[in-house]
């Protein structure tokens, strides 16, 4: 079972990529036999009216893995679940993944996350929030997530649903850097991560790669890709499925090797 976590302020349907069915996730997994869930992270989607009550991060965890037990009671597992997640939703992630039960989990996908801001997007990062909303949309934000424009099909970014960011994202944003290592630290299964080589929102490149590896100290496995053609948004440009197929190749060498004995 593939378990997807969406980043901020757009909803599970990113990972279907609604507006070109070749690009999306969920029907590429379906296609060669995982079990595909996204889910609205905690104060989004159905969430959404009940935010306030999700205010520590024992709550967002605790309510995340019980979504996945409520799926996990009508469908096989299978040999184990996969958390993979994109941006924000790294955060949620990692600390999942640094949880108790993340010991449990077969493997960790994190992507469209860093350590140190790029210098276009650190002074929006730093953003108040205004009435539970950040200023998403606006032309500073799409020209860090939806750009160089040749990355992405036309009517991606038209096509995707987008949703308010629950009020405690902000406190996420801002304490991130200082809250990565830590968590990183914490994750005792394989991880994978990922940066496209367009990325616009994190520094990216090779050293940043091996940063973000190194903090990943407890982990029997760190593999690192840069995403040829890849922007922010990894899994609605044209090389979704390239990167897609790479995630899920993973996902299936540590399902080989928990099936294996001795793997």
């Amino acid at each position: 079972m593939v378990v997807a976590l969406h980043g901020g302020a757009v909803t599970s349907s990113y990972f279907d990529a609604p507006a070109h069915p070749r690009l999306s996730l969920l029907r590429t997994g379906a296609a060669l036999g995982f079990t595909m869930i996204a889910l609205d992270r905690p104060g989004y989607g159905a969430s959404a009216a009940f935010a306030d009550r999700m205010s520590t991060v024992a709550d967002r965890v605790g309510l995340a893995y019980a979504a996945v037990g409520e799926f996990l009671t009508r469908r096989s597992r299978g040999v184990g679940v996969f958390l993979m997640a994109h941006s924000m939703g790294c955060v949620l992630a990692l600390q999942m993944a640094a949880d108790e039960q993340g010991a449990d989990l077969l493997r960790l996908e994190i992507a469209g996350i860093g350590r140190r801001p790029h210098p276009k997007s650190a002074a929006l990062m730093d953003a108040p929030l205004r009435q539970g909303r950040r200023p998403e949309h606006g032309p500073a934000v799409r020209e860090m997530i939806w750009t160089p424009d040749h990355l992405y099909p036309d009517g991606a970014a038209a096509a995707l649903g987008l949703s308010g960011s629950p009020g405690y994202e902000g406190d996420d944003v801002r304490g991130w850097t200082a809250s990565f290592p830590a968590l990183a630290a914490r994750v005792r299964v394989p991880v994978r991560y990922c940066l496209g080589d367009h990325e616009r929102v994190w520094l990216s490149g090779r050293a940043a790669l091996t940063d973000i590896a190194a903090l990943f100290s407890a982990s029997p496995r760190v593999v690192t890709d840069e995403q040829a053609g890849g922007g922010h948004n990894l899994s609605l440009g044209l090389s979704a499925m390239a990167y897609h197929l790479k995630v899920l190749a993973f996902a299936d060498e540590c399902a080989l090797a928990r099936s294996t004995p001795g793997g």
